[in-house]
C-alpha cells in the first residue's frame, strides 16, 4: 500500500498540474483584459541585472511576461528592482528575495535565452510550486499530531491540495511560501522542537504582515507551561525560565515585521525635512505598512461596508461561513475552556495544558507520523468513556463529551488564530480577499473533512457541496485571474 504522505505527496502535485494546465488553457482561448503585463521600465537605480538586447527565444519570453498579473507584477519588480515607491513596500520582501536569488544562480544561464524578467517569473511558479507540495505535505504531519486520525488528516490534506484558493498557490504569490513556514513552523512546536520551529516561523513574518500572528502559538503555549510549572510542580524559577524563553520566541517572530518597518522608515523618511516627507514618517508610532493599507487600498476598520461591495460579500460569504461554523461547532463543545484561554476545562485530562503542552515529549516522525502509542491509548480511554456515560446523559450532553478529533484541546489556540484572522477580514479587510487570506487556516480543512466523514451530522450532500465549492473556484479563479479580471 502506498504510504499516506507519499499520497499526500501525489496529490500535491498532480492539484498543481491541473491548475497549471488550466493557466494554460484560459490564456490560450481567451485575450486578457488588461494587456500591460509585458510592460517593464527600466529599474530607477539602475542597478538591476540587465537583460540582452534580443532573446533567443522571444515568444516563450512574452508567455511567460504576459502570465504576470495582479500582485504578481509588485512581487516580480521587487526581485528586478527594489523597494522603489512607496506603496510597494505593501509586500514583504522574503519571496522577492528567493526569486532573486534563484534567477541569479540556478537559473541564470536562462536570462540570454528568455530575459532576466521572465527568468524571475519562472522562479516565482518554481518556487510557489515546490513549496506547494510541501506545505501540503507538512500540512498533512500537523494534522496527525493534533486530530490523531491519520484517515480524516489524509482527506483534509486533499481539500488543501484543491482549495478554493489554489490560482494563488500556484501564481507568484506569497500563499504558498507563507502555508509552508507556517505550517512547518507550527508542526515542529507542537512537536516539542521549539527551538527549531522558531527559523520557519520568523520567516512566515518576513513573507506576509500576518505571519506575526503566529508568535501567539508561542504564546499560548508559554502560558500553559509555565501554569503547569507554577501550580502543579511548584517550580519557580523553571517557570521564569519558560517566561523568558516563549517571549524571546515572540519577539523573533515580531523581528522580522518591525525591521521591514524600520528598513521603510530609513529608506522614506531618514535625513529628510519635516516638510519632505510622508504623513506617516511623523506618526508618534510610524508604521508604513498600515499607513499604506489605508492610502492606497482604503484598508480599514468597516470601510468596505458599501452596497456596490455586495457582490464581493458574497464571492467570500462561503469561506467565511464555513470558518464561523468551524469555530461556533467548537465553541459549542466547552465554551468556558474556550473563554478561559484553555484554563476551564472540567477535567485535567481534557486541559489543553496537560493534552498538549506539558506532555514534554517529541512526537514519533515516521512517515506517516502515527500518533504514540500513549497518545492513542490516551484517546481510546476517553472514548470507552463516553460510551459508558452516554447511556446515563442527553445525546447533546454526549456529544460535548467527546474530546478528541475536532474537539479536542488541542485545538484551541488554531481556533484562537483563525477567529481573528476570519473577524479582521471581514471588518477591515476588502472582503474578497478573504478566500486566500484564510486559506492557510487549518480548523477549516480539518471541520470540512469531519463533516465529508459523516461526523457533526455531515452527510453524503455536505461533501458533494465542499467539492463544488472548491472546483468552481478553482475553474473561476484560474479562468478570471490568469486573464487580469478581478477575482479575489
Amino acid at each position: 500500500m502506498m504510504k499516506t504522505g507519499t499520497m499526500v505527496v501525489r496529490y500535491a502535485v498532480w492539484s498543481r498540474i491541473l491548475v497549471l494546465g488550466l493557466i494554460i488553457l484560459w490564456r490560450s482561448l481567451f485575450s486578457p483584459y488588461d494587456t500591460s503585463a509585458s510592460l517593464n521600465p527600466a529599474c530607477l537605480n539602475h542597478s538591476a541585472l540587465s537583460t540582452p538586447p534580443s532573446v533567443v527565444f522571444p515568444t516563450v519570453a512574452a508567455a511567460i511576461q504576459g502570465s504576470v498579473v495582479w500582485d504578481s507584477v509588485y512581487m516580480i519588480r521587487i526581485a528586478e528592482c527594489g523597494y522603489e515607491y512607496e506603496q510597494t513596500y505593501a509586500f514583504f520582501p522574503f519571496l522577492p528575495v528567493l526569486l532573486s536569488l534563484l534567477s541569479q544562480s540556478v537559473l541564470r544561464p536562462l536570462i540570454p535565452l528568455i530575459g532576466y524578467r521572465a527568468v524571475l517569473a519562472l522562479s516565482g511558479y518554481l518556487i510557489n510550486n515546490l513549496a506547494f507540495v510541501l506545505a501540503a505535505l507538512f500540512f498533512y504531519r500537523l494534522s496527525v499530531v493534533i486530530l490523531k486520525d491519520r484517515d480524516v488528516s489524509l482527506r483534509a490534506s486533499i481539500l488543501f491540495c484543491f482549495n478554493p484558493a489554489s490560482i494563488f498557490y500556484s501564481s507568484i504569490y506569497t500563499e504558498s511560501l507563507y502555508a509552508l513556514l507556517s505550517f512547518g513552523g507550527i508542526y515542529y512546536l507542537m512537536s516539542g522542537a521549539n527551538n527549531v520551529s522558531v527559523i520557519p516561523l520568523a520567516l512566515s513574518g518576513f513573507t506576509r504582515s500576518n505571519g506575526v500572528l503566529n508568535a501567539g502559538y508561542f504564546g499560548f503555549k508559554t502560558l500553559h507551561q509555565s501554569y503547569h510549572t507554577i501550580y502543579e510542580k511548584k517550580r519557580f524559577r523553571l517557570a521564569l525560565q519558560v517566561i523568558l524563553a516563549g517571549a524571546f520566541r515572540c519577539i523573533c517572530v515580531f523581528i522580522p515585521f518591525l525591521a521591514f518597518q524600520a528598513y521603510g522608515y530609513y529608506n522614506l523618511c531618514h535625513g529628510r525635512k519635516p516638510d519632505d516627507t510622508r504623513p506617516w514618517c511623523r506618526a508618534r508610532v510610524p508604521l508604513l505598512y498600515n499607513f499604506i493599507q489605508s492610502h492606497y487600498w482604503g484598508v480599514g476598520f468597516l470601510r468596505y461596508f458599501q452596497l456596490k461591495q455586495i457582490p464581493n460579500f458574497l464571492l467570500a460569504f462561503p469561506v467565511l461561513s464555513m470558518a464561523y461554523c468551524s469555530i461556533s461547532v467548537y465553541l459549542k463543545t466547552d465554551p468556558k475552556n474556550f473563554i478561559m484561554l484553555g484554563f476551564g476545562a472540567a477535567s485535567k485530562e481534557n486541559n489543553s495544558a496537560d493534552v498538549l503542552f506539558s506532555r514534554g515529549e517529541k512526537l514519533s516522525r515516521t512517515d506517516d507520523h502515527h500518533a504514540t502509542k500513549q497518545d492513542a491509548i490516551s484517546i481510546k480511554r476517553r472514548r470507552l468513556n463516553v460510551s459508558t456515560e452516554a447511556s446515563s446523559r442527553s445525546p447533546a450532553e454526549s456529544r460535548i463529551t467527546i474530546k478528541c478529533g475536532y474537539y479536542s484541546p488541542d485545538l484551541l489556540p488554531f481556533i484562537y488564530h483563525l477567529s481573528f484572522m476570519a473577524a479582521t477580514a471581514l471588518f477591515v479587510m476588502h472582503v474578497q480577499v478573504s478566500t486566500r487570506f484564510l486559506s492557510a487556516s487549518p480548523p477549516l480543512y480539518w471541520y470540512a473533512s469531519y463533516l465529508m466523514g459523516f461526523s457533526f451530522g455531515g452527510s453524503r450532500r455536505c461533501g458533494y457541496l465542499i467539492w463544488a465549492y472548491a472546483a468552481s473556484y478553482i475553474l473561476l479563479g484560474s479562468l478570471l485571474f490568469s486573464n487580469f479580471y478581478p477575482f479575489t
